[in-house]
C-alpha cells in the first residue's frame, strides 16, 4: 500500500493526530512501525470497545502498522475495578479477547500483552520512577481523567502512580504510535514531553473519537474531558451503553429511549452510531417506515442521512429503529458465539461479577 493510502487510513482512525507531520515522517522513514492500545478489563464490553475498536484496529493493521494490545490487569486493579479482585479482572480480560475474535478483529495479527507479565520487571519500574521523578504531583493528578475520574475526584495513592506507569508502557512496548481514545490524551502528551528527557522518543498520538452514551448529558463542568467522561458509555450505567451480547429486544429498548433531539446533531448518540459504526460496516442504511410518513428510504452515505435529519425529513424514532436493526445485525454473530461452550461459561462468569467504577 502506498504512503498516501496508509496516511488516509490512519487519519480515519484519529479524531486528532499529534502530529500529522511526524506521522508522515515516521511512515516514510521506518519500516516496522508499532502502535498500541490498552484496556482495563472491567465488566461486560460495550460497542465502543467492541465494534468501534475493531474498526480502528483493523484500519491500523491494514495501514501496515504492527499492533500491540495492552491487557491492563494491574491498572484495573489499581483503579479498583471489579472490587480490586485480580482474578475477576483477568477473567474479564480473557472475555474481552474472545469478544474481539467473535466480532472480526484481526486478532491473529495482534500481540496481546498482559501488564502482569511486564510491570514487575526492573526496567519498566525504573522508567515508571524516572517519569515520576521528572513530573510534579499536580501534573500527574491532571492526568487522572485517563482513569475515568473527573477533575476534583479524590484519588488513592495507587491512582496517582497509574499515569506514570501508563507512560512507561509506551516506551517499554517500543511504541511509535499511541492509538487510544481522546480521554487518554493527557498521558500521551506527558509521554511526548518527558520521553526525550529520559532518552526515549516522542510517540505520535492518534486519538480516536469517544463514542457517546445513550443518555442526555448532565454534567455542569466546563472541562471538555469531564463532559466527554459524562457522555461516554458507562458500564456502571447500563442503559447508557449497548453491550456486545445484549439481546435484540434490549437493544431496541435502549435505542427507543435514547437521547436523540429532533433536527439536532450535537451530542446526538444515535447519529454517532450511524456515523462511526453503521456506515463503517455497511455501504448503505435503509430506513423502513409507513408510506404516510414518506415510505422506505435508503442512504448511501452518512452525510446524506444527517442532511435529511437536520431538515426534519427523518424522524428520530425512524432513525432509532433503523440503527437498532443495523447494530443487531452486527452483534448477532457475537451473541451466537457466546451462546454455547466455553465462551458461554466465560460470559456467565463475567455477568455474575460486581462491576465497580
Amino acid at each position: 500500500m502506498d504512503l498516501e493510502k496508509r496516511i488516509k487510513l490512519i487519519q480515519e482512525v484519529g479524531e486528532e493526530i499529534i502530529t500529522e507531520e511526524e506521522l508522515r515522517s515516521l511512515l516514510e522513514t521506518k519500516k516496522k512501525i508499532v502502535a498500541y492500545d490498552g484496556f482495563e478489563p472491567s465488566g461486560e464490553m460495550h460497542i465502543a470497545q467492541g465494534i468501534m475498536r475493531t474498526i480502528n484496529v483493523n484500519k491500523m493493521i491494514k495501514a501496515d502498522v504492527k499492533f500491540k494490545m495492552w491487557v491492563a490487569d494491574w491498572f484495573a486493579w489499581m483503579n479498583n475495578k471489579m472490587d480490586g479482585d485480580l482474578e475477576k479482572i483477568r477473567t474479564t480480560g480473557k472475555y474481552f479477547i474472545e469478544i474481539w475474535k467473535a466480532c472480526g478483529m484481526n486478532t491473529d495479527k495482534i500481540d496481546f500483552i498482559w501488564a502482569k507479565d511486564v510491570v514487575t520487571k526492573e526496567d519498566h519500574w525504573k522508567t515508571t520512577v524516572d517519569i515520576a521523578r521528572h513530573s510534579t504531583v499536580k501534573r500527574i493528578i491532571r492526568c487522572s481523567q485517563i482513569m475515568g475520574r473527573k477533575a476534583g475526584d479524590e484519588l488513592s495513592a495507587a491512582q496517582i502512580i497509574y499515569p506514570c506507569m501508563q507512560a512507561a508502557d509506551i516506551f517499554h512496548l517500543k511504541c511509535d504510535i499511541t492509538q487510544l481514545g481522546m480521554d487518554q490524551r493527557k498521558v500521551n502528551m506527558l509521554a511526548r514531553e518527558i520521553g526525550p528527557k529520559l532518552g526515549f522518543w516522542k510517540p505520535v498520538v492518534v486519538s480516536h473519537h469517544m463514542l457517546l452514551g445513550l443518555s442526555k448529558p448532565t454534567t455542569a463542568s466546563n472541562d471538555p474531558v469531564d463532559i466527554m467522561l459524562d457522555m461516554k458509555m458507562s458500564k456502571s450505567k447500563p442503559d447508557s451503553a449497548i453491550f456486545m451480547t445484549d439481546s435484540e429486544e434490549e437493544i431496541k429498548r435502549k435505542l427507543a429511549k435514547a437521547y436523540c433531539p429532533e433536527r439536532e446533531i450535537e451530542m446526538n448518540p444515535v447519529l454517532e452510531y450511524c456515523k462511526y459504526i453503521v456506515f463503517e460496516k455497511f455501504p448503505k442504511m435503509k430506513i423502513e417506515r409507513p408510506a404516510k410518513f414518506g415510505g422506505n428510504v435508503e442512504y448511501n452515505s452518512y452525510d446524506d442521512l444527517e442532511k435529511d435529519f437536520v431538515a426534519g425529513k427523518l424522524h428520530p424514532m425512524d432513525l432509532k429503529n433503523a440503527t437498532a436493526a443495523n447494530i443487531n445485525e452486527l452483534l448477532e454473530p457475537v451473541r451466537k458465539h457466546f451462546s454455547k461452550g466455553s465462551a458461554k461459561k466465560l460470559l456467565e462468569d463475567v455477568q455474575a461479577m460486581k462491576i465497580t467504577r
